[in-house]
């Protein structure tokens, strides 16, 4: 009987296999990042602080690569997924297929939360669901900048954390250079994460990703917060989905134009050192 049910249920398309990679690990990301939130805020401080936060997406994202990253490689961002398919290794027929798993991960991750938490969300606002203000809760599911930051400012800061994480992956999984281990991959990839968090998450929340921020943000409008999620910090929704595509290009040339093109394959290296020795002996 299980046999029976396990070829019933067994996806052989591969490119289903990748979108339900993609959704599984983006959901499996958000569900630790966005409930560390949940609890950072409704349980006013005293079940976490902001490093809490941090620590959930690092875990979020190093669980979430684990999850998918055999099957779909596991992108978790649709900046990255988008720049994979402008590098060419990704055929941008599989661009929909990829945005759509991460974004029905989220969306569902953004909505777990929400019933998890429904009821410290109705005593925390009392049943009034803001997106500014001392009860707002918004932030939970989404980025919104600071209060004193302007939309350049944001879009920078946004620009330059999104650099440093494709950047870093990119350095992470250089096999040219001194790539990480294998099997620590999505460890240090968790780490890179919580250190821009650490290091770059004051001002904005650091997005650092469309996938990331765009679904949770259209759940918020539906499940009570309203229009106000896009128009909230002078319209900032559209920053997290531009800053971090363009961050994630500019970190690959930055990777190219400093690393990348100068450096040979370590089996090449390897040979040139061996010919210099018998050369020289």
């Amino acid at each position: 009987m299980l046999e029976k049910i396990q070829k019933a249920l067994t996806v052989h398309n591969r490119t289903i296999r990748e979108l339900l990679a993609e959704a599984l690990g983006m959901f499996i990301l958000m569900l630790f990042g966005l409930s560390s939130a949940a609890q950072v805020t409704l349980g006013r401080g005293e079940f976490g602080q902001y490093l809490s936060i941090n620590l959930g997406f690092g875990i979020g994202v190093t669980l979430g690569i684990h999850a998918a990253g055999g099957i779909s490689g596991a992108h978790l961002n649709a900046s990255i997924t988008l720049t994979h398919c402008l590098l060419g290794n990704l055929p941008w027929k599989k661009l929909p297929v990829y945005l759509l798993g991460q974004f029905l991960g989220s969306f569902l991750a953004a909505a777990t939360v929400f019933g998890i938490y429904y009821d410290a969300l109705y005593d925390y606002t009392k049943g009034n669901f803001t997106v500014t203000g001392p009860t707002a809760t918004a932030g939970i599911f989404s980025t919104y900048p600071a209060p004193y930051m302007s939309l350049l400012g944001g879009f920078l800061t946004e620009f330059i954390a999104t650099v440093m994480l494709f950047l870093g992956i990119l350095v992470i999984h250089d096999e040219k250079n001194n790539g990480a281990l294998k099997g620590t991959q999505a460890l240090l990839t968790g780490i890179l994460v919580l250190g821009i968090g650490l290091a770059m998450g004051m001002n904005t929340g650091y997005a650092i990703n469309p996938s990331r921020d765009l679904p949770p943000r259209i759940f918020t409008a539906i499940a009570g917060w309203g229009m106000d999620v896009f128009t909230a910090g002078h319209g900032w929704w559209w920053i997290p989905l531009i800053a971090p595509t363009l961050g994630s290009l500019f970190g690959v040339l930055i990777h190219k134009l400093f690393i990348d093109f100068h450096n040979q394959p370590v089996l090449e290296s390897g040979n040139e050192k061996r010919q210099t020795d018998v050369e020289i002996s």
